[in-house]
């Protein structure tokens, strides 16, 4: 499969390094804070009495709108360049980590998610973008692989932090400390590059607007970008990615919401009944034996097989393990099918970076992926409220087993990519 992570690094500019860097802290980040939530919900439903319908609701929300953060921040992101909007999004998502640890109500906290999800659904399209445009063809799979599987990172270090800091301080303590993801952007101003690709194409349009061949208003309208994505030439792979990332994300948000107060809730209730300990270790070894090498690997799989077989080997695979996920009783039985499960149905979602970056050209590419990415993850909004309210019926074993139906659903969506290994940036 050719070079492996570390000299993957060791070959790129200082620059090349510093965008990577940028882009999986930003990533690994949005992970800790986005996941915090999950990681205290079994204390936000007892302090406030949440139903597991009202509390997938709020998950919902936060989903919803990381759908509209994602198409704006695209936006910003193609007019004013990476790094700002990166920058941008990791601010807001971070404090508003911070205003949900001082939500007295319900209503507060739904605002308070809501506009999370915002900053959270930009962060991803920005960074991808910064990655794609800043490496050269041969190693961008893999580069923006390594960026996805910093989110497992973040994942982990929040199953970490949150256990023992809600136990001894409360939830709100959790929320509090994710605020820190705000001090990133004080190395980004001073050390990360803007694109190249990116900067070059802002002096050609400033070139063509100088001589009267082009119509500044079409510059700053976001209806202009926006409808691009739907004219013959991008209609096709804009739909067919936008529903390979709906089906394959219901699928994920409405399991992974839900693991962790499934690990944590009594046998009564339809869980595991797991301790602190116990659960923590669960989703720790989750987080980094199955998410973070399924990440990593999906780069040098997508280079060894094309993006599309890589695409269908994972979905089918996590649509095969999760009834026996569902079903496993024992701690180590759920160790060990619960790191497979993440492995493969949630390495995939690093395809979607590395094929969105090649379909789409740079005047469109960051509000292409914020459609295709952060559209799909509104549309996917509803799972942790079908699951939740599905769950409240008849358990969320049960629940779990519409999750293996959208990752089937995923990869019939697959089989309509186009094939772009190898393909230059344009």
């Amino acid at each position: 499969m050719g070079i492996g992570p570390l000299q993957l690094i060791r070959q790129a500019t200082p620059a090349q390094r510093r965008t990577l860097l940028a882009a999986a802290l930003g990533w690994a980040l949005d992970a800790f804070d986005a996941m915090l939530y999950a990681l205290v919900l079994a204390l936000l439903m007892k302090d406030f009495g949440m139903s597991k319908g009202t509390a997938g609701l709020l998950g919902t929300l936060t989903l919803l709108a990381s759908g509209v953060g994602g198409v704006l921040f695209g936006f910003i992101a193609d007019r004013v360049g990476r790094k700002q909007a990166l920058m941008a999004s990791i601010l807001t998502y971070s404090i508003c980590s911070f205003a949900s640890g001082l939500a007295t109500d319900i209503a507060m906290l739904a605002a308070a998610r809501f506009v999370l999800g915002l900053g959270m659904g930009g962060e991803w399209n920005t960074g991808a973008a910064l990655v794609a445009e800043t490496w050269p063809t041969e190693l961008r799979a893999k580069a923006i692989a390594i960026v996805q599987s910093s989110w497992a990172i973040g994942f982990a270090a929040a199953a970490l932090v949150a256990g023992p800091v809600a136990r001894y301080f409360g939830w709100r303590a959790v929320f509090f400390i994710g605020i820190l993801p705000a001090l990133l952007t004080l190395w980004m101003q001073r050390s990360v590059p803007e694109s190249m690709m990116w900067e070059e194409q802002r002096r050609e349009k400033a070139a063509r607007i100088g001589e009267g061949t082009n119509n500044r208003s079409d510059e700053t309208n976001p209806a202009v970008g926006f409808s691009a994505l739907f004219s013959p030439a991008f209609a096709k792979p804009t739909m067919t990615l936008l529903f390979f990332n709906f089906f394959s994300l219901f699928a994920w948000w409405g399991l992974f919401t839900w693991i962790p107060p499934y690990l944590s809730l009594p046998v009564g209730q339809g869980g595991r009944g797991f301790g602190v300990v116990g659960t923590t270790t669960l989703l720790v070894i989750l987080n980094l034996v199955g998410m973070l090498p399924g990440y990593a690997s999906f780069g040098w799989i997508a280079d060894q097989v094309g993006r599309r077989n890589a695409f269908l080997l994972y979905s089918l695979m996590a649509a095969v393990l999760i009834p026996l996920y569902a079903a496993a009783r024992s701690s180590a039985l759920l160790m060990i099918i619960g790191a497979l499960v993440a492995f493969f149905g949630t390495g995939l979602f690093s395809g979607s970076g590395i094929i969105g970056s090649e379909l789409f050209p740079t005047s469109l590419r960051a509000t292409a992926l914020g459609f295709t990415y952060n559209g799909a993850r509104a549309m996917s909004s509803v799972a942790p409220l079908v699951i939740g309210t599905i769950g409240e019926m008849r358990g969320l074993g049960a629940a779990f087993y519409l999750c293996a139906a959208g990752y089937l659903l995923a990869a019939l969506m697959a089989t309509r990519l186009p094939e772009t290994r190898g393909k230059e940036l344009q």
